[in-house]
């Protein structure tokens, strides 16, 4: 299971992100996807972490927190739904 992070600035690197995770654990992976039509970074997150102790420990401490001007939203994130296709 991997940890969402939502509100984050655009200017936020992946290096950045797992820096503010790394203080509660071992951060396996970051990924912040980028919007495909224009390159930007959507503005989230997912972080997955060594353990699920890590996690629930690094989402009590930084929901809520400002980073880089911005009041993050930190939660489990939630599998993917399925979308219907384009008609």
């Amino acid at each position: 299971m991997s940890v969402y992070v939502g509100n984050l600035s655009y200017d936020a690197t992946d290096e950045d992100i797992e820096n503010v995770f790394a203080e509660y654990g071992t951060v396996k992976r970051v990924q912040v996807p980028n919007d495909r039509e224009t390159g930007r970074v959507r503005g989230f997150a997912f972080v997955e972490m060594e353990t699920e102790d890590e996690e629930a420990a690094a989402i009590e401490a930084l929901d809520g927190v400002e980073f880089m001007g911005r009041n993050l939203k930190v939660n489990k994130a939630r599998p993917r739904e399925e979308r219907g296709g384009r008609r």
